[in-house]
């Protein structure tokens, strides 16, 4: 028998390299990113007195209403401040609070949440979030492990969607968040906030849509488009916390906690319940 010892030298050399770049890859996606991004830039709060009265200037540039908080390190000034505690600002518009016998401000944070809590919420029936005559499988259903078991996601599906799917919108309404600038995903919370996003608001009933997982500049919309039922917004993925290609879609409205929105069960026009649809279902537009 005759053995090329040369060529197994370099069949062993190209299989190394090989393992070298599985294990570089498999380091590289499983990084947690390094920066943050929001789905919206919110403008900072203006504060100022003005003979002992605190005037604060607020702005919100989507086309929902938002609720700001405003917090102090000093007790007074925030128990001053909790009683006008959350502002709420209407869509795309501007405010100014007045606040008097505030003598001075020391260091102040804020946060927002999305909607607002004395809108009257309304029914409404959404379309399946992917283009027409297209199937999909459920792979996680309502109030389900391991996401889908808490009031932010109790009531969203995820859909087998595929890398570079088309994700279609479920209702009209506005775009009032995009992410769309993170590669990867992984599993556990910590990879939750580096998912790629896009947040539509409907008016109409008060009810924000969400579409989750998308890939990297994977969205075809911005902040401040207004969108129609059906109409194509992005692309699926696997970004922020999965290990599978998928779409989680998510109806929310607005609510009195920290996270500001919850879930809620979804009517598909389609005639699917999102209460009844379970792991393996099969859902066609």
């Amino acid at each position: 028998m005759y053995l090329n010892v040369n060529f197994y030298k370099k069949m062993g050399k190209l299989f190394l390299t090989s393992l070298i770049c599985m294990l570089l890859i498999g380091c590289k996606s499983s990084k947690l990113p390094t920066t943050k991004y929001s789905q919206f830039e919110f403008p900072l709060p203006k504060l100022n007195i003005v003979n002992n009265n605190l005037e604060i200037y607020l702005q919100n540039p989507v086309k929902c209403p938002l609720r700001v908080w405003i917090e102090a390190k000093d007790n007074k000034f925030q128990e001053i401040i909790d009683e006008i505690n959350p502002i709420e600002i209407k869509n795309h518009s501007d405010t100014l609070i007045r606040v008097n016998n505030v003598p001075s401000i020391k260091n102040f944070s804020w946060k927002y949440r999305l909607g607002s809590v004395s809108k009257k919420i309304k029914k409404i029936k959404v379309e399946l979030p992917f283009p027409k005559n297209k199937e999909y499988r459920i792979i996680q259903g309502n109030n389900d492990t391991p996401t889908h078991n808490k009031d932010w996601s109790r009531y969203a599906i995820d859909f087998s969607l595929k890398i570079n799917d088309t994700i279609c919108a479920a209702t009209s309404g506005y775009v009032v968040g995009v992410v769309d600038k993170y590669k990867y995903g992984g599993e556990g919370d910590k990879w939750k906030p580096f998912g790629n996003f896009i947040t539509i608001y409907e008016p109409d009933s008060g009810i924000f849509t969400q579409y989750a997982h998308l890939v990297e500049n994977g969205s075809f919309v911005s902040v401040g488009d207004h969108i129609e039922n059906g109409q194509p917004i992005a692309l699926s993925g696997k970004t922020g916390q999965t290990n599978i290609e998928h779409l989680h879609f998510n109806c929310l409205i607005p609510v009195s906690n920290n996270e500001g929105l919850k879930s809620i069960p979804i009517t598909f026009k389609e005639g699917y319940q999102s209460i009844e649809l379970i792991e393996n279902d099969l859902v066609k537009k």
